[in-house]
């Protein structure tokens, strides 16, 4: 039993994040850990070993996002935590409620999502309203904001882009323009709202790309930033079909 606790517990440390899905290869462009310019909070700590438990925790509770836990049920997995990392016997059955841990997390990122997309789908009945814009059948809605004078890529190219990413709400999530920096990616790699849209523009154009979750990051979203159900926005510059 003790073995078995403890084997969740690296488990939880060592599990990649969800990102929709898709697996990680196919996301992207990567959202960032924290918003761009984002302020760190103070440090309460006094030493070095005092952080990196603390990041211990945060890189824990990041793991746990999609459970949308009360401060009531926190204590509760504190708990469990405490037992496990001390080697205290555990006060449930493992073999029991381990099995149960999946269909939890699963209700709870589903009934999120489903609130998440109720929220999306108001903005994107506007969007697809406004003047320009074209819907298409995959729900992309797709805007041309600058024309361009080159030629398209397909999927199977290698693109540099600069992006902007917001959710509905305005919040930067990613942002090459922010970093001042332009990425590369192979079309095929990324998010299915960009692979289709990214092939309807021209070298030097710009657009607008307005993505369902279904064709971004799914009912998982990526945690912290992108909830799970998010409608995302993006605008998209194409720099180059990188030979």
């Amino acid at each position: 039993m003790k073995s078995a606790t403890v084997v969740l517990f690296y488990a939880l440390i060592s599990a990649p994040a969800m990102a929709g899905d898709a697996p990680p290869a196919q996301v992207a462009p990567a959202a960032s850990a924290q918003a761009p310019n984002a302020a760190a909070p103070k440090s309460a700590f006094k030493t070095e070993d005092e952080k990196t438990m603390y990041a211990l925790g945060l890189a824990l509770g990041g793991r746990l996002a999609s459970f949308t836990l009360s401060a009531s049920e926190c204590k509760l997995v504190e708990m469990g935590l405490r037992d496990a990392a001390l080697g205290r016997p555990p006060q449930v059955e493992l073999q029991v409620y381990g099995p149960k841990i999946d269909g939890l997390q699963q209700a709870r990122a589903g009934a999120k999502a489903a609130k998440e997309k109720a929220k999306a789908k108001t903005f994107l009945d506007k969007a697809a309203k406004e003047p320009g814009v074209s819907v298409l059948p995959s729900g992309l809605i797709f805007k041309e904001l600058k024309a361009g004078a080159g030629d398209s890529p397909k999927a199977t190219d290698k693109v540099k882009v600069h992006y902007h990413g917001t959710l509905t709400d305005g919040k930067v999530f990613d942002s090459s323009v922010q970093r001042g920096q332009p990425a590369e990616f192979a079309l095929n790699g990324v998010i299915p709202c960009w692979t289709e849209g990214v092939q309807k523009m021209r070298v030097g154009g710009k657009a607008k790309l307005i993505c369902p979750s279904k064709i971004a990051y799914g009912d998982n979203g990526a945690p912290p930033v992108i909830p799970g159900g998010a409608a995302l926005i993006f605008e998209v510059e194409l720099l180059e079909i990188v030979k």
